[in-house]
């Protein structure tokens, strides 16, 4: 269970006390009669031993339930050069590979020896990492398809002559006066 979680709690016995709670920024969850408790770190039977412990003293039997009912914070995000950048879902244990093969694939013009990820560390600084994913495709197991956490971005940059056809075709033939790589007319 991680912050941005929305969960549903239900009482076995005691179905007034049923309740939809999403967990705070803080990892805490705040319940009828208890107050808060914390829910981040925890997987789901675990929460509900915490509310049937909370509950023991208002409850003779709480027989709580824990369902996690969305999971809007397990994103990562894919730009640059692929098919269709975007958000995607987070999947248990996806690589940066599968990340990138969600958003449709690399693009003609993209190089796929430099994709830069950048994660964030737990006081919220970014943290750039590059990854040779080329090496990965043609050696798998070699650890350089990365494993994903929730809210990781991965760029995927142009080649270098994607870079230079670029050049050309802004500078060159977009501000010459004539088209000289066009035939003259007889």
């Amino acid at each position: 269970i991680q912050p941005g979680d929305e969960l549903a709690i239900n009482f076995y016995l005691s179905p007034e006390f049923n309740d939809q709670v999403s967990v705070n920024p803080d990892g805490t969850i705040t319940l009828r009669l208890v107050g808060q408790l914390k829910a981040a770190g925890l997987t789901a039977p675990q929460l509900a031993r915490e509310i049937n412990d909370a509950y023991s003293s208002q409850l003779r039997s709480p027989d709580a339930v824990v369902w996690v009912k969305n999971m809007p914070s397990r994103q990562v995000y894919v730009e640059g050069q692929v098919k269709h950048p975007g958000a995607f879902p987070l999947l248990n244990g996806m690589t940066a590979l599968q990340a990138i093969a969600e958003a449709g694939g690399f693009t003609d013009s993209a190089t796929d020896s430099s994709v830069v990820l950048i994660r964030r560390d737990v006081c919220g600084n970014a943290q750039g990492s590059r990854l040779d994913l080329a090496a990965a495709i043609d050696h798998p197991g070699d650890g350089e398809n990365a494993g994903l956490m929730p809210y990781d971005v991965l760029v995927v940059p142009r080649s270098r002559i994607a870079n230079v056809d670029l050049f050309v075709e802004q500078y060159i033939r977009g501000l010459l006066p004539i088209k000289p790589y066009m035939g003259l007319p007889l």
